[in-house]
């Protein structure tokens, strides 16, 4: 039977206390890894040009090729962009602001709607005050814990999931505008119209909206937005996987790794656990992202209230 309310807990989230243990036993070989990823810009140029140049081609093409393509080669490029986003928002990329904020731009092109500014601030919190509730935007609403129960909801839940995602921010945590903000607006309107006057035609836009949508729906790679955090074993709220789609991904799969050092880029961490196995190798583990959104739709106990909260601090 699943919850009828979040798991609620009066004690930290884990990894502030864990990175202190961790740092005690291996700090000097973990401040090695502590500096950016020159990888990440070449890789998010390579990304992008490969989707425009896909979303222009997609002018002439059937519809059949066109949803495959999209599915298939977008969904895929988006989910890796999202992640490079997120690598970028921890200013992973390059040392400075102005430096990373210009790549998250950049790589939110193909996104087909800028959010990279404001994902930031979020994300930020979710880190900092993990499972807050009113704070942490990751975690789903009472209404929507109430909603997504059953097989069919929670199907709903995982096609729609990129929405959920997107909507949440905006009514939960009222994300602040700044000058980032309007930069990264100007940037992707700039990108869209060009991209329009290149191919008179606005089948390039629906392309990578579209993709952006697979990318977050039933997407063999969108199985981490569920297997982060989702209490799929009682007590335990953050997740690694270290299967081959990590690949794709940045490494996000490394989830317990990043959120113990987020000041490590993706491609540190493996050697993270590699370092430390003793602190990891025990922890309950995703085999499969494929095979967590089977797990989520399809076992009683499980649904978006199968989260860890806290409540807020009163100052």
């Amino acid at each position: 039977m699943s919850r009828q309310d979040f798991h609620w807990v009066g004690t930290e989230e884990p990894h502030k206390s864990r990175r202190v243990e961790i740092l005690k036993a291996h700090g000097k070989e973990l401040q090695e890894l502590m500096r950016p990823e020159w990888r990440t810009a070449p890789i998010c140029v390579v990304l992008v040009t490969i989707q425009i140049a896909v979303a222009i081609y997609s002018v002439d093409w059937s519809w059949s090729w066109w949803l495959a393509t999209a599915y298939i080669v977008g969904g895929t490029i988006n989910h890796a962009l999202f992640l490079a986003i997120h690598e970028i928002v921890h200013m992973l990329a390059f040392r400075g602001i102005w430096p990373n904020n210009l790549l998250a731009c950049f790589a939110n092109i193909p996104i087909g709607i800028p959010y990279c500014s404001t994902f930031h601030g979020y994300h930020m919190d979710h880190h900092k005050l993990q499972g807050t509730d009113g704070v942490d935007t990751d975690l789903p609403t009472q209404i929507e814990g109430k909603l997504v129960q059953g097989v069919f909801m929670k199907l709903m839940f995982c096609v729609g999931q990129i929405l959920f995602y997107a909507l949440r921010p905006m009514l939960v945590a009222n994300p602040k505008i700044s000058t980032w903000t309007a930069i990264s607006w100007l940037v992707q309107i700039s990108s869209m119209l060009a991209l329009y006057e290149t191919t008179g035609s606005l089948t390039p836009w629906f392309y990578l909206i579209m993709s952006t949508f697979f990318a977050g729906c039933l997407h063999p790679v969108s199985g981490h937005f569920l297997s982060e955090h989702y209490e799929f074993v009682e007590g335990t709220e953050t997740y690694s996987y270290y299967g081959p789609l990590n690949y794709l991904a940045f490494n996000v799969g490394y989830h317990n790794e990043h959120h113990d050092f987020p000041n490590i880029p993706w491609s540190g961490l493996p050697r993270v656990k590699e370092i430390a196995p003793e602190f990891y190798d025990h922890l309950p583990q995703t085999k499969s992202w494929p095979g967590t959104i089977y797990d989520f739709i399809t076992q009683s106990n499980m649904s978006a209230f199968s989260r860890v909260k806290r409540r807020p601090k009163k100052d």
